[in-house]
């Protein structure tokens, strides 16, 4: 059943960490079954109980899953193997197409602004015992909330859109909860979810979103929460419609009970207007990172929703990093006062190469998504061979894998980092790679 490797422990924790080391090594590869529980007792010496305990642990921590009958098993895609580490790294004179970066010279400067901020900390820096929100930053959050539909809610701020569903999902939810997550999908969040100890359940997305049956089958099975993103959706470019929000709607009404979490990926990189699922009423979040128009590494998302909500993650943040730095929240109030992006020329520039990539794309015969954002998804029939055939033409891109759980195989290209003239050419080798791609849902 475990082949050569041995677990080992008396007590329930050095059980527990005796899996977890044959795991993160591989000689516990993802699938394997593990004895049960008796078994593995009278194995070590145990009582029965500690072993269900190293267990309970190890399935909190997003490591094993147990079906019943069929027992417990080694998570598909453990949360101590992180999706990020499926990559292709770019050798020598082969371009990178996978990393999802926004382009460099379409972030705003930094030096004036910081140098502002920093006069302004030399005035009066912040001591310990404030409000964890800078009041300006705030102020123009809601603001910019309030703009594109947002439902009223007090301001929070965290590091990174990551962090504050995190956060959000932490004060909500117990180990064992399910969670309704987009498939394709951000891979770090698909990631989070089992390292929570949360069970991801895909729920299919097309270009206007996830589907609305998929989401209804996902919350009658008992799903707690729903992670939505509005627009420029990683990896497929989805955008939520007024249509497919509505429908949405419909769906969540008759699950008052659900958490509903939405990101804004697109915000201040994408033209299409925003149509938030939010109305007000129940838990809710509404979560955007200035990571893709201002800089990946200000580390700064702000978030709104409901204010039981907005408190518990609040409250939560005193008792570890206490708030996120107010240097860093003055830089993009800097950023945002003085207008130092123009979102409409950022979404012209991601678009012309995004548009015209999936339209290069098509004239050859291959399918691809990419509605908005700075990302194109294309279905292939065998994601190992396109990303060796696509590496080998000179050209790194993102495996389907990293984004996917029950979608079909496919690659994520960036487009970020492409020229006009780099999209005939990129359009040649993915047809050459892909073949015309399967006329199907990518969902």
């Amino acid at each position: 059943m475990l082949g050569e490797y041995r677990i080992e422990g008396r007590r329930a924790s050095e059980i527990s960490a005796s899996v977890e080391r044959g795991v993160a090594d591989g000689q516990l590869e993802p699938g394997q079954v593990l004895p049960p529980m008796r078994e593995l007792a009278g194995l070590l010496g145990v009582n029965p109980n500690t072993v269900a305990a190293a267990y309970r642990t190890l399935r909190e921590r997003g490591v094993i899953e147990t079906d019943g009958r069929r027992g417990s098993r080694v998570r598909a895609a453990p949360a101590t193997t992180a999706r990020g580490s499926i990559r292709v790294d770019a050798p020598a004179g082969v371009r990178d197409v996978s990393n999802g970066s926004p382009d460099p010279a379409l972030l705003p400067p930094l030096g004036e602004v910081l140098a502002a901020v920093a006069r302004e900390y030399a005035e009066r820096p912040p001591m310990y015992g404030e409000a964890p929100v800078d009041e300006e930053f705030a102020r123009l959050a809601r603001a910019s909330f309030d703009a594109g539909g947002v439902p009223p809610g007090p301001v929070g701020v965290a590091s990174g859109s990551l962090d504050a569903i995190e956060r959000v999902l932490a004060v909500h939810l117990r180990p064992g909860d399910a969670v309704a997550v987009e498939d394709p999908g951000w891979g770090s969040l698909l990631d989070l979810v089992p390292a929570l100890g949360l069970r991801p359940v895909p729920v299919a997305v097309d270009d206007e979103g996830p589907l609305p049956d998929a989401v209804a089958r996902a919350l009658r099975g008992g799903a707690r929460a729903l992670i939505v993103t509005d627009r420029a959706q990683n990896p497929t470019g989805a955008c939520v419609t007024p249509e497919r929000a509505a429908a949405l709607r419909a769906v969540l009404d008759a699950h008052p009970d659900v958490l509903l979490v939405e990101d804004d990926h697109g915000h201040g990189i994408v033209a299409r207007p925003l149509t938030p699922l939010a109305d007000g009423a129940g838990r809710w979040v509404f979560v955007r990172s200035v990571a893709k128009a201002w800089g990946p590494d200000l580390r700064i998302a702000a978030f709104t929703g409901d204010a039981e909500t907005v408190d518990r993650v609040l409250g939560r943040q005193r008792f570890g990093p206490g708030w996120v730095s107010k240097l860093l929240q003055r830089a993009v109030v800097h950023l945002w006062r003085d207008g130092a992006v123009d979102p409409a020329v950022v979404a012209a520039s991601y678009g012309a190469r995004r548009d015209g990539l999936v339209r290069a794309l098509a004239r050859r015969g291959v399918r691809a998504h990419g509605r908005s954002g700075m990302n194109v998804w294309v279905p292939v029939a065998d994601e190992t061979g396109a990303v060796a055939r696509l590496l080998g033409a000179g050209w790194a891109v993102a495996p389907g894998a990293r984004f996917r759980m029950d979608a079909g195989p496919a690659v994520r290209l960036t487009v970020s980092g492409l020229t006009r003239a780099d999209l005939e050419p990129l359009a040649d080798a993915v047809a050459y790679a892909a073949g015309p791609a399967p006329a199907r849902s990518y969902g």
